[in-house]
């Protein structure tokens, strides 16, 4: 698996937003992160946001990032958009799922896709929430603390 983008925000935008307008704080790309076990990654939204969190760390792949830009005639919108933290590639996301897997010496528990919710709509194009449906990307757990890099 290669890490093309490493992505944080301090700030919901979506998460939490129902029924009222989206937040506005944007993401942040980093050149590395900091994971910690079983809080998530330093500085980002999710950090230690509750015990046992099944979304400590998203990630999400270019290779569909790349799908949805031809699908819907998008340039110049980075993968950022979609609010997810490491962006792939070389890697089927989904079969991470109720998986360990390592990545640049950090251990990590792939927990469920990260489903794609009516916000994709408007953050990237109409009709993206039903287009990301089963490739939303991955939620997952840090099982040991590192660091990660850009590569």
């Amino acid at each position: 698996m290669h890490i093309l983008h490493l992505y944080l925000s301090p700030e919901h935008n979506f998460f939490g937003h129902h029924g009222q307008p989206a937040g506005q704080a944007s993401m942040v790309e980093v050149d590395s992160v900091e994971c910690v076990t079983g809080k998530g990654l330093v500085g980002d939204r999710f950090f230690d946001f509750k015990e046992d969190y099944k979304g400590q760390v998203t990630f999400f792949s270019h290779e569909v990032y790349e799908r949805l830009c031809e699908q819907f005639q998008i340039m110049g919108v980075p993968p950022s958009v979609f609010r997810r933290n490491i962006i792939t590639k070389g890697v089927e996301l989904n079969t991470l799922i109720d998986q360990e897997f390592e990545v640049q010496g950090v251990r990590f528990f792939g927990t469920q896709e990260s489903a794609p919710c009516h916000w994709m709509n408007q953050a990237f194009a109409e009709g993206a929430e039903d287009a990301m449906k089963g490739h939303g990307g991955l939620r997952a757990k840090i099982l040991s603390d590192g660091v990660l890099c850009q590569m």
